[in-house]
């Protein structure tokens, strides 16, 4: 199936890519069921896609998966990407089986209504994403205090970090939330997770 996406850049389409670019795109059909639209940002550069697929799984595979996605989503709503915001609360919904949490950050998008060792790592990747030159020997300590070892918290700042370049290469080339992803989401939870950019077909 053809799929063309509406991006600031001329982007190859599903139709003309070929060669490795072909090859990413059924990846990325394959893992989602359909093409999720930041796959056309790295239409120019599919060894960047493959690099950013190794970096992301290495980060994620070596760390407590629903860790990974609280500070993957305090990271996103930092930097204001509804992309990765959205999509990763349904990953802490579907794979965690943690719908509390996503509605608790719904509502309380600084975390505050978290428990305190999630409260830790959510607002420990926000301010990683949002200003790492801040960061303190106490942010470190708090982390500690809630039963992080140094690996742990390495992890969460690696987590973080990464979550900078994905999600500012989309909104710098215009990508847009996919609709099947905003759709999966409860209606009462789908405008709490436009934190920057629409969503496609809004």
């Amino acid at each position: 199936m053809s799929h063309t996406v509406e991006m600031f850049i001329d982007a190859v389409s599903e139709d003309a890519a070929t060669g490795a670019l072909a090859d990413y795109y059924r990846q990325q059909r394959a893992a989602w069921g359909f093409l999720p639209n930041y796959a056309a940002a790295f239409s120019t550069r599919p060894d960047v896609a493959h690099a950013w697929n190794l970096l992301n799984t290495t980060i994620r595979g070596g760390m407590d998966r629903r860790r990974f996605e609280l500070a993957t989503i305090g990271a996103a709503r930092a930097l204001r990407s509804t992309y990765c915001t959205a999509a990763h609360s349904t990953f802490l919904r579907d794979v965690c089986g943690d719908e509390a949490a996503v509605r608790s950050i719904s509502m309380h998008p600084n975390g505050e209504g978290l428990e305190p060792a999630d409260r830790a790592v959510y607002e420990f990747a926000a301010k990683v994403a949002s200003d790492a030159a801040s960061i303190e020997q106490d942010d470190v300590d708090r982390l500690r205090g809630v039963g992080l070892a140094d690996s742990d918290i390495a992890d969460i700042a690696f987590a973080a970090a990464a979550r900078c370049f994905f999600t500012r290469v989309l909104d710098a080339l215009g990508a847009q939330l996919d609709v099947q992803t905003i759709d999966a989401l409860p209606p009462d939870l789908r405008e709490s997770m436009i934190v920057g950019r629409p969503a496609a077909g809004s």
